[in-house]
């Protein structure tokens, strides 16, 4: 019952990994930039939050209401007058600016929050659980983190497949040339998608921060977890995503029953077995 009380967990917090992976790889799918300050931006989300509670005292999870809008604009507005300007044949120039778009982000939140860890206070739902069984329980926090990657999901892979927009993102991230001669403003579409991409950003961010503490300084690891959920899930698969996020998340929590210091190491191993033996994911997109 402990073995399965602790791959239980690991789903769960599997979820939380597809949160981080799901903007990262809608970014990805639709303009092929691997954006490297994806880490950092959950983090910042993390602290719009603290500011946002700290200012209003509303609960963090109500706070998504108001964080996700802040985190689009400012998505929809990073694409527009920065990342717009750098795309192009050569992935190397948005490459290096969303590597120095990192840097800043967490310097300038060390300088106006300081290193210091914080977490934000959701109140008695953090510890409340439901018991299935004895010795198996489930957290109402993991649960609702894990429901809410699933309806996020759910509903990106309906905009994708079912709306004129998500027509749009699909077509343009095909042919940019092709859609341009269509009428499509491509440019306009990639700072929808990072604007989309943003607000997830913002629940993953406030989850990660009513989860546990964080400090400016935890973006890259934040973003390898997303960067792996979307490999071992496989590029271009959106449920791919959340199933890669599950096997990293449980791959995680069998290795910390192992030995508490093989829980991340777990996780790396399996992703580099995944790389090793299907480098395309477990479950790649499959068009047509």
């Amino acid at each position: 019952m402990v073995w399965l009380n602790a791959i239980l967990q690991g789903v769960l917090v599997g979820g939380l990994y597809a949160l981080f992976a799901a903007g990262l790889s809608l970014i990805f799918g639709v303009m092929r930039l691997v954006n490297i300050a994806h880490g950092d931006l959950i983090v910042l989300a993390a602290y719009v939050a603290l500011t946002c509670v700290t200012l209003t005292g509303m609960n963090p999870l109500l706070a998504i209401l108001v964080v996700a809008p802040l985190m689009a604009l400012f998505g929809y507005a990073l694409q527009k007058f920065i990342f717009n300007r750098t795309l192009g044949d050569d992935i190397l120039p948005p490459l290096l600016v969303s590597f120095g778009l990192s840097v800043i982000i967490q310097n300038a939140l060390l300088q106006v929050y300081t290193a210091d860890s914080r977490k934000l206070n959701a109140g008695p739902i953090e510890v409340a659980s439901v018991k299935l069984a004895d010795g198996l329980s489930v957290g109402w926090m993991p649960l609702i983190m894990f429901v809410s990657a699933i309806v996020i999901i759910g509903a990106l892979q309906f905009m994708f497949y079912s709306t004129p927009l998500g027509r749009a993102l699909r077509a343009t991230s095909d042919d940019q040339e092709m859609a341009r001669l269509m009428g499509y403003n491509n440019r306009h579409l990639y700072s929808i998608a990072m604007a989309i991409s943003l607000a997830i950003v913002a629940v993953a961010g406030i989850f990660l921060a009513s989860r546990a503490n964080f400090d400016p300084s935890i973006g890259p690891q934040r973003l390898i977890f997303g960067f792996e959920a979307v490999i071992i899930g496989g590029l271009g698969n959106l449920w791919g995503t959340l199933l890669g996020g599950i096997i990293l998340g449980v791959a995680q929590a069998v290795g910390a029953m192992i030995d508490p210091g093989w829980q991340l190491l777990a996780g790396h191993i399996v992703f580099l077995i995944v790389l090793a033996v299907k480098p395309e994911g477990l479950f790649p997109r499959v068009d047509g």
